[in-house]
């Protein structure tokens, strides 16, 4: 058995005998702290460049607590392990060491990584962690072996996606305690399966965020995102505020045994200073532990830069979320054309450059964008994308979050898994997908007064420039963020399993493990590709000298004549020879 407990500068430490406080709060020159089991308030000690202490002897786990600011305002600990009564409510003291770890776990490698990205809240009929060790075996069966869980960060309310979250140690009480998440990691390790963690550090939520009141340096006007005042990452006081950040990811991946974390919306952390964040923050986590650290992005500007390698290696990051793959098959499985689908309609250039190199914008103009996007990405290996064909956000962002399976047809589909789960990125499937889940996942939250009237009207606002919600009547039609029934539409119905779906994905998942996985090590770089004609191209990558791994897709509704096969094929989808019919998908292994 082990324990694992990460110091963090801030927050609540145990100590013999008692327990140590500290909070940054340079715009205060006093604070309290105020015990919530009698409410007795002491004085904390003023120390250098903004920070409170004190020691409480006789304190210990669970006892609750907030700070009192000078002008009587009770806040919660921003770096508390834990809330049982919500973001307002007061902090609870937790003793890191009190959970024993009894799995030994060493970690996977990226290339065996097939990951599963999961709502804590939408995953099971409970929403909580412990319900979702129950459903394991069934990931484990399907040959997931790394699950993607969506921020669990304490927010406001029941309910919410998580990008909202204001307490970045805390885990949602909704979810569980801190030992429950704990237990699903341990569970998960047991059954091979990694844990990543999504994380926001881009900004925080509107409901619940006190940083600005005690710690207004924490925040800059220098720079802006589309949450406001920018996260103060380069100017006066941001050395507090880097250590707050950095010590979270290395607190989640240590006391929390996860295996990485996936960074949301990076684009929009902002830092001038002499060592980019993101650079920091990945230099210390890999420094951390000897064994595989997954760090994954969400880029907006697709910045190649990021995902160095030396050797096989990643300097910094493992891996980017890639979104250019999605849109190519998307659009290639629906038609759509509307916002930034337009910028792929109609260009199987695009497709064959994101399935062979990665990034299909690769410094050219992107007109939805209204500026250049990308840069050149032929020299990195496929493991440095993570290629899906549903996940949250583009599921999501539709006005009804509907599924692609509701859209497109069942060829298509077929024709999209068969491509996307053998490429030589590393797939993520989006919970239920795998079994032709038609449940949605619109957005949801649980704010209360103007707040909730804001979210509610800006969700309509923000479909009003499409045809179809031009008529106010339609838009209302888009279903209600704040109404608890929106939530509890999202939440997969395990009775309803398609079975011939789940064993269309069990089978390619078993193919690539078998087939795929020992080839990627020799993948040095993106492939090549040729089109062939509308939504029909081919790929090749090198293996080593004297093979070739080949991808030949038709993803149109026409046959469309291709090179006759050689070689070993390894999995066909649809009408292959003669000629490629409509969507059908060739995987073959040839020589050079």
């Amino acid at each position: 058995m082990s324990k694992r407990q990460h110091s963090i500068p801030a927050g609540a430490s145990l100590g013999d005998g008692g327990t140590g406080f500290r909070l940054w709060a340079p715009g205060c020159e006093q604070v309290l702290l105020r015990l919530e089991a009698d409410g007795s308030r002491e004085p904390m000690q003023p120390q250098a460049d903004g920070w409170h202490a004190l020691t409480v002897p006789g304190a210990g786990a669970g006892t609750l607590y907030r700070f009192e600011l000078p002008d009587g305002t009770q806040v919660p600990d921003p770096a508390s392990r834990f809330q049982p009564q919500d973001v307002h409510g007061p902090s609870e003291v937790i003793d890191p060491a009190a959970y024993e770890w009894t799995v030994a776990w060493e970690g996977r490698p990226w290339d065996e990584i097939v990951l599963y990205e999961l709502h804590v809240g939408a995953f099971t009929p409970g929403g909580t962690f412990r319900e979702a060790i129950g459903k394991l075996d069934h990931l484990a069966a399907l040959g997931v072996t790394g699950i993607e869980i969506m921020p669990v960060w304490d927010f406001p309310g029941g309910r919410n996606w998580g990008y909202d979250g204001v307490l970045p140690y805390a885990p949602d009480s909704t979810y569980g305690r801190p030992e429950d998440f704990k237990a699903l990691v341990e569970a998960a390790h047991a059954r091979g399966i990694a844990v990543l963690l999504d994380v926001v550090y881009n900004h925080f939520g509107p409901d619940g965020n006190y940083l600005p009141v005690y710690a207004p340096k924490f925040f800059t006007e220098r720079h802006h995102t589309p949450w406001g005042a920018a996260v103060n990452y380069d100017g006066e006081g941001s050395q507090a505020v880097r250590e707050f950040v950095i010590h979270n990811a290395l607190y989640w991946l240590d006391e929390y045994d996860l295996d990485g974390l996936r960074f949301d919306a990076v684009h929009a952390i902002i830092d001038d200073g002499p060592k980019h964040l993101l650079d920091e923050l990945s230099e210390r986590a890999r420094a951390s532990t000897r064994r595989p650290v997954h760090l994954l992005l969400e880029n907006e500007d697709n910045e190649p830069k990021r995902l160095t390698r030396n050797g096989r290696e990643p300097v910094h990051y493992t891996a980017q979320w890639n979104d250019d793959v999605h849109h190519v098959l998307h659009v290639a499985a629906t038609g759509e054309d509307q916002g930034y689908y337009a910028d792929y309609a109609g260009n199987t250039g695009l497709l064959a450059k994101a399935l062979s190199e990665g990034f299909a914008y690769q410094g050219q103009m992107m007109p939805y964008r209204g500026s250049a996007r990308g840069a050149p990405a032929a020299n990195l290996p496929p493991g440095a994308f993570v290629a899906f064909i549903q996940n949250h956000d583009q599921v999501g962002n539709r006005a009804f979050g509907d599924r692609l399976n509701t859209v497109a047809s069942h060829d298509a589909m077929r024709a999209l898994a068969a491509v996307y789960l053998l490429l030589p990125q590393t797939p993520m499937i989006f919970m239920g997908e795998e079994w032709g889940a038609t449940q949605p996942f619109p957005f949801f939250c649980d704010f209360e007064g103007d707040l909730a009237d804001a979210v509610r009207k800006g969700r309509r606002e923000e479909f009003s420039r499409f045809p179809e919600f031009q008529d106010p009547e339609q838009r209302d039609r888009i279903p209600d963020p704040l109404a608890e029934k929106t939530f509890l539409s999202a939440k997969l119905d395990w009775n309803a399993i398609d079975q011939k779906r789940l064993g269309l994905y069990r089978d390619l998942l078993s193919v690539r493990r078998r087939e795929i996985v020992p080839l990627l090590a020799h993948i040095v770089r993106g492939g090549s590709a040729i089109e062939f004609g509308p939504g029909a191209v081919q790929v090749r990558w090198q293996i080593g000298l004297d093979r070739v791994l080949a991808l030949s897709a038709n993803l149109s509704g026409a046959k469309v004549e291709f090179p006759k096969p050689t070689g070993q094929t390894i999995w066909t989808e649809g009408e292959t020879d003669p000629g490629m019919g409509p969507w059908s998908v060739r995987w073959s292994l040839e020589a050079a």
